[in-house]
C-alpha cells in the first residue's frame, strides 16, 4: 500500500462503471474499513448497495475518496474540517447544508481561538 502522503502517485482510475470496495481500496490506497467509516462521516459518499449489502462505487465516488484522502492525509485536515471543506467547496449543496457547515466551521475556529487566548 502507498504511503499516505503519496496522493499524486495513485493509479489511474480505469474506465469502468462500478468498482468493488477492494478495487477502490487499491485505487485510493485506503483500507476497506476506512472506506466504510468515511461513508458514515461524509454524507456525499454513498456507494450503491446491491444484493448482500455489497458496495459498488462509481467513478465520482472514487474521485471523492481521493479528495477526502488528500485532505486528511496530505493536507492534515481533521474529519470535521475535511467534511466542512467539502461542503463549502460544493456550491450545488442546499443552502441549509451550506449554512450549517459554515456555522460549524465558525464554531470550530472560535474554539481554536479560545484555546490560543488561554495559552497567552
Amino acid at each position: 500500500m502507498l504511503d499516505p502522503a503519496d496522493n499524486h502517485e495513485l493509479p489511474v482510475i480505469p474506465g469502468k462503471r462500478y468498482f468493488t470496495i477492494g478495487e477502490v481500496s487499491e485505487l485510493c490506497a485506503v483500507k476497506p474499513h476506512v472506506l466504510r467509516y468515511w461513508e458514515q462521516e461524509f454524507p456525499q459518499l454513498k456507494p450503491v448497495k446491491r444484493r448482500g449489502n455489497r458496495r459498488y462505487y462509481q467513478r465520482h465516488d472514487v474521485v471523492l475518496i481521493r479528495q477526502i484522502r488528500g485532505l486528511l492525509y496530505v493536507e492534515g485536515f481533521t474529519i470535521s474540517g475535511a467534511r466542512n471543506k467539502l461542503l463549502l467547496d460544493n456550491p450545488e449543496l442546499l443552502d441549509g447544508d451550506r449554512e450549517r457547515a459554515i456555522k460549524a466551521l465558525i464554531e470550530e475556529l472560535e474554539g481554536v481561538l479560545a484555546m490560543l487566548r488561554e495559552l497567552k
